[in-house]
């Protein structure tokens, strides 16, 4: 099997394993998929913790409202008395006005965490050091972990208009934040290798020829935005190799310095007449007038 080492810039992403005779096409839907799908993961897991703090979200029209600003409108969230998490709950005020307060109790937010942590291990970019390629069952199941955790806290469901519901229901607006820069849609996604992009109509074995052994890294990015920079000829953890011998020899080199030092020679103590000298009143002879 080819083994892709997929990034995004200079960022690592995954390891994705496939064939030569994979079409370009099918191949840059798969890797766009799982890429996008990771980030899906990310901004539940950034969510859940909020959720597991302050409880579920207010509606739109009552976020960032005062409680005096609330009361003078008349607005009453609805969806407070059903979405009451399992056990006994626990008050702890959104200051930032998102969220109703209403947070679960201790064992359930270790739950929660405990969730996001497993979750987030499972997709994670260390995967690429770890040699282990993720998949888009990965993907899912990360996924599944989070939505069964939440259940479990909430079992009656969160409001259809919390981030974290509108997320597994992939009904998410990211309009105007800085997530929306990172999604890339499947239609928009282009490979590049080796500054060469992959082009749809092709094979991945055009390119890489017909070795299944074959090891190569590959650039996902929208349409556009031109050729990604090359790869380096000497990795970033190759440099710090390099830069660790090259102190271990300078410190050695100074060691050798200091060891060949003859400076001890012009000193009274190596002089072996001195003793002689000193006997024969030779010592402290000055020339010149008094």
């Amino acid at each position: 099997m080819v083994q892709l080492h997929v990034k995004r810039g200079d960022e690592s992403q995954i390891l994705f394993s496939t064939t030569v005779d994979v079409s370009i096409e099918t191949l840059t839907q798969q890797i766009c998929a799982i890429y996008n799908g990771r980030l899906k993961v990310d901004r539940i897991c950034s969510e859940i913790p909020e959720l597991a703090d302050h409880g579920v979200s207010l509606p739109l029209n009552m976020q960032g409202l005062t409680d005096d600003q609330i009361m003078e409108l008349k607005l009453k969230d609805e969806w407070e008395d059903r979405c009451i998490p399992s056990g006994s709950a626990e008050f702890k005020k959104d200051e930032l006005g998102r969220r109703n307060g209403h947070a679960p109790n201790e064992k359930m937010k270790e739950v929660l965490r405990k969730t996001v942590e497993e979750a987030k291990a499972l997709i994670s970019n260390k995967q690429v050091q770890a040699n282990v390629c993720v998949t888009m069952d990965m993907v899912k199941e990360a996924l599944d972990q989070l939505r069964g955790a939440v259940m479990i806290v909430y079992p009656m469901g969160l409001p259809p208009h919390d981030p974290i519901r509108m997320e597994f229901e992939n009904q998410e607006d990211l309009t105007g934040t800085q997530a929306s820069l990172q999604v890339i849609p499947e239609e928009e996604a282009q490979l590049w290798w080796a500054s060469k992009e992959l082009q749809r109509g092709k094979k991945l074995q055009d390119y890489v020829g017909k070795n299944e052994k074959t090891k190569i890294i590959v650039k996902i990015q929208k349409r556009g935005q031109g050729a990604p920079a090359r790869e380096p000829v000497v990795s970033e953890e190759e440099q710090k190799k390099m830069m660790l011998h090259y102190y271990k020899r300078q410190e050695e080199l100074k060691k050798l310095e200091e060891g060949d030092d003859d400076s001890y020679l012009q000193s009274d103590w190596s002089d072996r007449q001195a003793l002689k000298r000193q006997f024969q009143g030779l010592t402290n002879i000055k020339w010149g007038p008094r």
